[in-house]
């Protein structure tokens, strides 16, 4: 089977078409080809199908072999590599995924795709979307005890479940022993995403994200996305932020209708055979 490494700001997954859309064991699939050392080595897999209802459609199996239902880091390279096998002939198209229709807009400088703008939808901030337990409505600074420490969570659906911690300093948390422990926490009967957020100022925060299903990955485009969204929830940067990532930055933008925009690169590492 022929596949495509490909990486948003190095979160990395392994691209393959499946134009017939056949029966195929994904879980086992993303388990042994995302392995580092017996396998290609990825965060996840993605297929690439066929849609009744939009231009194309995307799956996208976690390397633990769950499956997600959106990726914001996925979607941009999703947008690159059809685009550059012309799957699409338009900038702008229709990707169906299992969160909905997601339409990205690919950016071009001398006719090469240089950035991928892509409306995210609408964030869903009331626990029943997330899902979450509690009485209340929405889950904005809920106090959790984690260990000795106790953090404020602020949760929303984007896409996928996410659940933000606001930090002095993303570089000193220990994103795995907390990560892990808030991800299954009881809270979340279908587990959560985690995103450690550190405001830099009004205009610029940074963040490091443990996900569901795949541990602590490089950049987190959903992540992003909902970080950037608690953060004006809590009142602490306005509606447009640059997202500072270990491999550089995504800009994101909360319009005022509720839609979220993310845009940042694509980038294609290789080709092979499996």
């Amino acid at each position: 089977m022929k596949f495509t490494k490909m990486h948003g700001l190095g979160n990395d997954f392994i691209f393959f078409e499946n134009p017939e859309n056949l029966e195929l064991d994904y879980s086992s699939l993303a388990i042994k080809w995302c392995h580092r050392q017996l396998g290609i080595g990825a965060d996840g897999i993605v297929a690439v199908l066929p849609s009744e209802v939009a231009d194309l459609q995307m799956r996208i199996i976690n390397a633990d072999g769950s499956e997600a239902n959106m990726c914001g880091n996925a979607i941009r390279c999703f947008a690159l590599y059809a685009c550059e096998r012309q799957l699409v002939r338009t900038k702008s198209f229709k990707i169906e995924t299992f969160a909905g229709i997601i339409v990205p807009e690919v950016i071009t400088e001398n006719g090469k795709v240089i950035l991928v703008r892509v409306n995210m939808g609408k964030p869903g901030t009331e626990r029943k979307y997330i899902p979450m337990l509690g009485d209340e409505k929405e889950a904005i600074c809920v106090p959790v005890k984690v260990g000795d420490r106790e953090f404020q969570l602020t949760s929303l659906l984007m896409g996928v479940p996410h659940t933000m911690v606001f930090v002095d300093e993303v570089k000193t948390i220990d994103l795995e022993k907390i990560g892990r422990v808030i991800e299954k926490h009881p809270l979340f009967p279908k587990g959560t995403n985690v995103n450690f957020v550190e405001v830099v100022d009004r205009g610029r925060i940074r963040v490091r994200t443990w996900e569901r299903g795949a541990g602590a990955t490089l950049a987190c485009g959903t992540g992003c996305c909902a970080s950037a969204v608690a953060s004006v929830l809590n009142r602490l940067t306005d509606r447009k932020v640059i997202v500072e990532l270990q491999h550089g930055n995504l800009k994101i933008e909360w319009a005022e209708d509720g839609t979220v925009f993310m845009t940042g690169p694509a980038t294609e590492s290789f080709s092979g055979e499996i």
